[in-house]
């Protein structure tokens, strides 16, 4: 079977998003050119690859088998590109870093006080949630992640960095802001939560907290942003568990009150994760440092609030 590493890289990307349109914006070609090239993999292979059904379209079992392959020869080039970029030391590279959108706060102070120093280096970042996280660097499309705790088992490995307290809010008029602190638990679980998703990290440290303590997490509204958490609970729809790095701003302006709850804040952890499988290029052997660094750390903690914004609510040293 003769066939080219381009064509490889090609039915790769399609096979991945599943659409000829969408690899070719990603490879910037034209569509017309990918589709040929595919077809010519198709008739180096015997077999075809992939079946259009109505607007759908779809891998074959032989095409099933080519993407694994295509794959497995992409992180290796992957690998070889980036040990080159090892023998050439940290004057070059770009760095792929997802975060979690809890901690996009302070992950982008970091990363623009560690681009001033490697000017040479070029960077995409990405903001999004656990899900999509945990996706991106299954499918190596990032070389390193900021996140809260990730599950065991999935060929990763992690380091905590720094705390993340998780702190309960409330509109400013809440009935609840009044009461002397520390507020029961008991009294707090009468009330609606407006939530994160059920797959975030801060949505399951809730349920679990509340269910070590025996009691039923009462959700109201669902969503995918922390800034909706927040406007909504200004808004008076309901309490809400958020990073205490995600504050500094409403807490300042008043438009959210930290409520003193017994057992909280709930102290998690962000961690910089990587797979376990992969070489980091230097650029990202350079960040993990940096970010784990007494600066890079300060610039974290830096994005904190103030204590005099949190009242009685601010979490122990």
């Amino acid at each position: 079977m003769h066939l080219t590493l381009r064509q490889l890289t090609l039915f790769e990307a399609v096979a991945r998003h599943l659409s000829y349109t969408r690899a070719a914006e990603e490879l910037h070609l034209s569509q017309p050119a990918v589709s040929m090239q595919v077809r010519q993999l198709e008739d180096a292979a015997g077999l075809p690859l992939l079946e259009r059904m109505g607007k759908q379209l779809f891998l074959t079992d032989a095409g099933k088998e080519m993407y694994a392959h295509a794959r497995r020869i992409a992180r290796e080039l992957e690998t070889l590109d980036e040990a080159m970029a090892s023998l050439k030391g940290v004057r070059r590279g770009h760095l792929r870093l997802s975060v979690a959108t809890t901690a996009k706060s302070f992950a982008t102070r970091i990363l623009a006080a560690f681009s001033r120093r490697y000017e040479g280096i070029t960077y995409s970042l990405d903001v999004t949630n656990r899900k999509m996280l945990l996706e991106q660097l299954a499918h190596n499309e990032a070389d390193l992640a900021i996140m809260g705790q990730p599950p065991e088992g999935a060929g990763l490995v992690s380091q905590p960095f720094m705390e993340n307290p998780l702190v309960v809010i409330a509109a400013p008029d809440h009935p609840l802001v009044g009461e002397a602190a520390p507020i029961p638990l008991e009294r707090v679980a009468e009330e609606v939560f407006v939530v994160r998703e059920r797959d975030s990290g801060t949505r399951m440290a809730m349920e679990r907290f509340f269910a070590e303590h025996g009691l039923q997490l009462k959700t109201g509204i669902e969503t995918t942003s922390n800034t909706t958490i927040k406007h909504a609970v200004e808004a008076g729809l309901g309490l809400g568990v958020v990073s205490l790095h995600t504050l500094r701003l409403e807490l300042m302006a008043g438009t959210v009150e930290v409520l003193e709850v017994e057992g909280f804040p709930i102290i998690r952890h962000w961690h910089l994760v990587q797979r376990a499988d992969k070489r980091l290029p230097p650029i990202a052997q350079a960040f993990a440092s940096f970010l784990t660094s007494p600066e890079g750390l300060e610039l974290g903690h830096s994005h904190l609030p103030r204590e005099e914004d949190l009242g009685g609510a601010a979490p122990s040293d």
